[in-house]
Parts: structure tokens; C-alpha cells; sequence
């Protein structure tokens, strides 16, 4: 593993004259720190940072390795980056989280293509200033494909994002990871703006790859060792989620990719969003789907 701190072109100030200190590194500790992960992002990564820079100053990259301009556009708006080989996304979180977590009282984590709206931001600093008993936030983040917003479909999905430190961490899973704390998270109003705005062929080769990973996962099974999201119906629309991948991995293989992509497209509205939710439904439903449960069988001869 390589580490390398580079340092912002400048230095974010301390979150206020009162700003705690840690007992073990004698750097401040700020209300909210924000860690976002990226990799050659330098296409989406300003828009990313600018809007997380009205949360808060305090932003940590976690780089695996980026040859374009992601670093220098990090740096030049004030983000420390620290450069780490990815394994996979749980890992990067939360090694993060142990790496930093100790800086901040509460953590927001973001990818480097997930850009924050107004009325987030609005809601952040709101739920911030009073949390109540409240230790986690949920985000509803939606998803852009072929540059396209796409409102119907169930192609917006939800986010633990925003917690105090100490009380959340990412699910030991390969793919579809959340963020898994002990105490129920408050849902928040806003969006997070997964832009997705690398090419088709970039889409398709990640998700050839995640493919791979959600075929193992699946062959793992449940694990009662691993810290994972509850599935089940609750008011948290993760949980529910959940549970409803569960009912889905129950029905026959192959024939549920194409009953997801009937539901998602027809009933959900997909259709609603015109080329780009058909598109959408095709490729990361039926196809996606249909190339998970093609790896399954042949993992199971």
C-alpha cells in the first residue's frame, strides 16, 4: 500500500475559534468533515468539491491513483489528498474512516461524481445545528445516465452519508455497499447527484466488474459475523431495499431479470424518462441482472 499526503495549495482553517484539538495528532477537530473518493475524476471533481465546500472546508480525497487532473483540482480548492491503493469500496471507506474519522465530529462521505443540491446542503447544515438524539442522515441520491436525470424507473436509490464519527461503517460487502449504523438515520430532503458521466464503454466495464463481485457475494451468503443493513420493512428505505433484493434472488434465474426490468420499466414509469430510461432499465437491469445470474451458473457448473 502507498500513502502519499499532498498537501492543498492552501490550508482550510480550523472550523471556528473554539476548535477541539486531538489528544493523539494535535490537529483540529471540525463540526463535519467531508471524504470523498476518487480515481482520474478530473473531468467531475470540481463540481463535486464546490458544492461540498459550502458544507464545510475540512475535505479529505482519498485518490487511488489518479493520472489526470483530479489531484491538482482537489488541492487547488483547498482538499487534502492522500493517495491510497483501492481494493474496493468498503475498504477505502473504511479505512478512511479509521485514518480520519478522529478529526471530525460528524463525517460526510461522497464519491467524486456525486454532486450535492441546494436544499442538501440546506438540510445539512439544518440537521446539523440540531441533531437531537439523531446520529445518522440518509440522502436520496439520483442517478444520471447518458448525461439524462432519470425520475421514475426506482433508479434513485438511498444513502447513509452523513453520521457522527464513531457510529457508522460501511458494510463488509463487495458490491452494494451501504453505510450500516446502529441507531435508525433520518432521511433528508434534497439530492445527491450521482452524474455518472463517464462513456457507455466505461459504464459497461464497471459494471462487467461489479458483476463479478455481486456473482461472489452472492455465493458468500448471509453471514450473521458481518455488520450488515437489515432486511426488512421499516421506515428506512435502505432496509426495504433489502429485503426486496432478497424476494428477488428467490426467483428463478434469468427469468427475474426479465420480470425486474418489466416492473422497473412498466410499472415504475421508466418509460417516463424516455430514451435514456429505457436504456437505463436495458443495461443496468436486464442486462446487468442477466449477467449476474450467467456467472452464478457457470460458478456453479
Amino acid at each position: 500500500m502507498t500513502l502519499v499526503l499532498v498537501p492543498p495549495s492552501h490550508a482550510a482553517p480550523p472550523a471556528g475559534p473554539d476548535a477541539e484539538r486531538s489528544a493523539a495528532t494535535g490537529s483540529p477537530i471540525v463540526p463535519v468533515g467531508i471524504i470523498v473518493l476518487t480515481f482520474n475524476s478530473g473531468h467531475v471533481i470540481e463540481r463535486t468539491l464546490r458544492a461540498a465546500l459550502q458544507v464545510s472546508p475540512s475535505i479529505i480525497v482519498v485518490d487511488s491513483g489518479s493520472t489526470d487532473a483530479t489531484v491538482a483540482l482537489a488541492t487547488s480548492l483547498g482538499a487534502q489528498v492522500v493517495r491510497r491503493e483501492f481494493r474496493n469500496y468498503a475498504d477505502q471507506r473504511n479505512w478512511a474512516i479509521e485514518q480520519f474519522g478522529h478529526r471530525m465530529h460528524w463525517q460526510l462521505h461522497l464519491d467524486a461524481d456525486e454532486v450535492l443540491d441546494d436544499l442538501a446542503i440546506a438540510e445539512i447544515h439544518r440537521a446539523l445545528r440540531d441533531p437531537g438524539e439523531s446520529t445518522g442522515f440518509i440522502l436520496k441520491r439520483r442517478t444520471y445516465f447518458l448525461g439524462r436525470p432519470l425520475r421514475f424507473g426506482g433508479a434513485s436509490n438511498f444513502h447513509l452519508r452523513l453520521f457522527r464519527s464513531g457510529s457508522a461503517r460501511c458494510e463488509d460487502r463487495l458490491y452494494d455497499q451501504h453505510f450500516v449504523a446502529a441507531r435508525p438515520a433520518v432521511l433528508l430532503r434534497g439530492l445527491l447527484h450521482d452524474l455518472n458521466v463517464g462513456s457507455l464503454s466505461e459504464w459497461t466495464a464497471r459494471h462487467n466488474r461489479w458483476s463479478d463481485l455481486e456473482a461472489v457475494e452472492l455465493c458468500r451468503g448471509e453471514d450473521g459475523a458481518r455488520r450488515q443493513i437489515t432486511a426488512r420493512l421499516s421506515r428506512d428505505p435502505r432496509e426495504r431495499r433489502r429485503l426486496y433484493k432478497r424476494r428477488y434472488y428467490q426467483l428463478p434465474p434469468l427469468l427475474r431479470a426479465f420480470l425486474l426490468f418489466g416492473y422497473r420499466y412498466v410499472v415504475q414509469g421508466g418509460f417516463l424518462d424516455g430514451r435514456a430510461g429505457f436504456l437505463y432499465a436495458f443495461f443496468q437491469v436486464l442486462w446487468f441482472r442477466t449477467l449476474v445470474d450467467a456467472k452464478l451458473l457457470e460458478s456453479r457448473g
